[in-house]
């Protein structure tokens, strides 16, 4: 884990320094535009590193896209989507979550996020490593909660399983029926490797057993290290990969220990094997603190790591993310072989290109047309209210969208019809808005509008966003939702983490045009005394008048902003702050995360 072999063994003062290289946070084009590519790569193949400043990576592919999340330093939570393992590296990086508690507000190292029946049935349970401003000194695991079955969110925190003492680089471990939390911890000059049994996702109860320990000499490089332990099962088999010496040298790698006996807590149980199993090579410097994911059609294996460029690299942003295709020896045992070069060709993961059917995680759309308001089905046009109606607006990470139908989990092709994802331009669009907030969707591949079934006219290709049921709408910048405090009359527009209270969800409903209100009730989202001066804030008030009427406008890194129908000023996060309950307004339009918000999906209310 970043910085982990630096811990409580040195004061706080040396540390700082390598933790304030905050992951980079460029700029999006707007909609229609494509990200510029640095150099064209073959088709089917990508190169090693996805991209810079990414330790500590924990990467899944679930439901018809690759989700990736990096350690940040920052107090924010940063996770990237993309269809595509490539696409990953244009992808937006989004904040889904942000802390401002003085006890565990900052240094967010390494989070992972692992889909478990918890008690709440199934969800992502995202755990990250974070602790307090200015020192690594009490650095602690967290554990959040999402509220559906999306990897973005929204989440809720649930608590932390060790909040009083040094631990980090948490993971599950599932055994028999029972699930087990394993991290890693200081004793004297050594960092350990521990496992415990938990009563839920966050809680452990019970004894506390050390693992596994730096026993050998060449766990011992720098500082005398494990740490950032994953789970491998295959055919019966269970592995557990650490990661051993300190990540300040070139000789950080990966050490392999498999489940022999029955008990987990027992370390006798655990069979240590006898060399690393993934160390410098090939130009790569430091390979660790790895996790593992499937191709999308499971046939393959794959480690997803970071690692250095120059062997005088250590714990810095300097580590880059890297993912390489693994198998199996004759024994059973996993080979991972040697890091790949960096700028070496390899091949996609297989079925990328499909053909998949699958429902697609996100909030759900409808397009009605501008012609007849029949809105855009399966089918190709028909009852705005049916399921077959509704579609997910996917981004593909450059610069385009898919349209995922929620019913047949099959995708919109450049004929106006549905198949199944086969990563093609036929596949993806562009969206292209009017200043009266009618959309075009225009085929990558043929360049043309897609239009309402049956219809002539200049209105055909013109079609209205509409957000199908209830919806969270949460800001890029904090990863918090838009909510009014008591749901009150004249309240202000704020932020906060999600609760699941009745101003935390919205339903937007059409209005004139392409425009639609942001509705909590019987009031609407508006401009506080229909003010048109940048700074008004934004209140929640009367339904009738355009102040209370706004455009959803997608942007190509699949985030969208909401521009005020009188003052065609942007809703913005004041002072793009972090904290509960920080206000929104209207501002000139800007192309920063303030101004950028994602719709989430929320459990209907029973």
């Amino acid at each position: 884990m970043a910085l982990a072999a630096l811990s409580a063994c040195q004061p706080s003062a040396d540390k700082g320094e390598a933790a304030t290289e905050a992951v980079l946070m460029g700029s999006t084009p707007l909609m229609g535009v494509q990200p510029a590519q640095a150099q064209a790569t073959p088709e089917g193949m990508f190169a090693n590193p996805l991209f810079a400043n990414g330790a500590d990576p924990w990467l899944e592919y679930w439901d018809g896209n690759y989700y990736l999340t990096t350690t940040t330093w920052t107090s924010q939570l940063v996770m990237r989507k993309s269809p595509t393992l490539d696409g990953l590296a244009t992808a937006a990086p989004i904040n889904i979550w942000s802390d401002t508690d003085p006890a565990r507000c900052c240094n967010f190292w390494a989070f992972e996020f692992h889909r478990l029946n918890g008690p709440n049935g199934w969800r992502w349970y995202l755990m990250y490593t974070s602790g307090q401003h200015g020192t690594l000194d009490h650095q602690h695991l967290s554990v959040l909660e999402s509220v559906g079955d999306d990897p973005m969110g929204p989440y809720v925190y649930k608590g932390s399983p060790m909040p009083n003492s040094w631990n980090i680089d948490g993971t599950y471990f599932e055994h028999n029926g029972q699930l087990y939390l394993l991290w890693s911890e200081w004793v004297g000059d050594e960092q350990l490797n521990w496992i415990s049994k938990m009563t839920n996702p966050w809680s452990i109860e019970g004894p506390r057993v050390v693992i596994t320990r730096p026993e050998a000499e060449w766990e011992q490089s720098g500082r005398k290290v494990n740490e950032g332990a994953e789970i491998l099962k295959k055919d019966g088999r269970t592995f557990m990969i650490y990661s051993a010496s300190s990540c300040d040298t070139p000789d950080y790698k990966l050490v392999m220990k498999e489940l022999t006996g029955d008990d987990p807590m027992n370390p006798e149980h655990w069979t240590k094997h006898r060399e690393p199993v993934f160390q410098r090579g090939n130009g790569v410097f430091g390979p660790g603190h790895n996790g593992f994911f499937k191709s999308p059609d499971g046939s393959e294996d794959w480690i997803v790591y970071h690692g250095n460029s120059r062997e005088t690299d250590g714990c810095s942003a300097t580590r880059s993310v890297r993912a390489q295709k693994f198998d199996w020896k004759d024994d059973g045992t996993p080979n991972f072989g040697v890091p790949v070069p960096e700028g070496e060709l390899q091949k996609l993961p297989a079925g990328e290109n499909g053909p998949i059917t699958t429902r697609v995680q996100g909030a759900r759309w409808t397009l009605a047309s501008a012609v007849n308001d029949l809105c855009l089905t399966g089918k190709g046009s028909g009852n705005c209210k049916s399921a077959d109606s509704e579609w997910v607006l996917d981004s593909t990470a450059d610069g385009a969208y898919r349209l995922a139908n929620a019913v047949s989990g099959n995708f919109l092709d450049g004929s106006g019809e549905l198949a199944p994802w086969t990563n093609t331009d036929a596949q993806r669009w562009t969206l292209q808005q009017s200043d009266n907030g009618w959309v075009q969707l225009l085929n990558r591949r043929s360049g043309q509008a897609l239009q309402a079934k049956d219809c002539s006219g200049d209105g055909c290709t013109q079609w209205a966003l509409q957000p199908a049921g209830e919806v969270a709408i949460a800001s890029v910048q904090s990863g918090r939702v838009l909510q009014v405090a008591g749901c009150a009359a004249g309240g202000q527009v704020s932020q906060g983490a999600w609760k699941g209270e009745s101003c935390q969800r919205w339903s937007l409903q059409r209005e004139d045009e392409g425009f639609v209100s942001i509705r909590s009730g019987e009031r609407c989202v508006t401009i506080a005394s229909n003010a048109v001066v940048p700074g008004a804030p934004a209140v929640l008030g009367r339904c009738d008048t355009t102040s209370s009427q706004w455009l959803l406008q997608p942007l190509a890194d699949g985030s969208l902003q909401i521009k005020n129908r009188e003052s065609k000023h942007n809703l913005d996060l004041a002072h793009c702050g972090l904290a509960e309950g920080n206000t929104f307004a209207q501002a000139p339009a800007a192309d920063n995360d303030c101004q950028k918000f994602q719709l989430r999906a929320v459990p209907v209310r029973g």
